[in-house]
């Protein structure tokens, strides 16, 4: 059973930087294309980026577009999202998921998911 964990989340003021990282263990993401969503308090989970298992192809939502980075290292079995730029809106819990099975803009669709990490982002 694979098991997803992320980590790099934190505290850290508007304009800096964090990345976040989605950690496969019990399997691999295989073929697997893997996102990170977002849900922040009072407000509709975001979906922030996708990225495909060869890594070249990549999605990102228009809210973090320009700022955020996915990228993947499948030798080491770990997705990271590279964040910068940060703003008060990007505090939210950040969950990784892997393995959709139908529409990759839904979390409910991924076969596995993650905890999540909480980001806050102080103004």
């Amino acid at each position: 059973q694979v098991q997803l964990v992320e980590s790099g989340g934190g505290l850290v003021q508007a304009g800096g930087s964090l990345r976040l990282s989605c950690a496969a263990s019990g399997g691999t993401f295989g073929n697997d294309p893997v996102g990170w969503f977002r849900q922040a308090t009072g407000k509709e989970r975001e979906l922030v980026a996708v990225i495909s298992w060869s890594g070249g192809t990549t999605f990102y939502g228009d809210s973090v577009k320009g700022r955020f980075i996915i990228s993947r290292d499948n030798a080491k079995n770990t997705v990271y999202l590279q964040m910068n730029g940060l703003k008060p809106d990007d505090t939210a819990i950040y969950y990784c998921a892997a393995d959709p099975e139908g529409s990759w803009s839904l979390l409910e669709a991924y076969t596995y998911r993650g905890q999540g990490t909480q980001v806050t982002v102080s103004s």
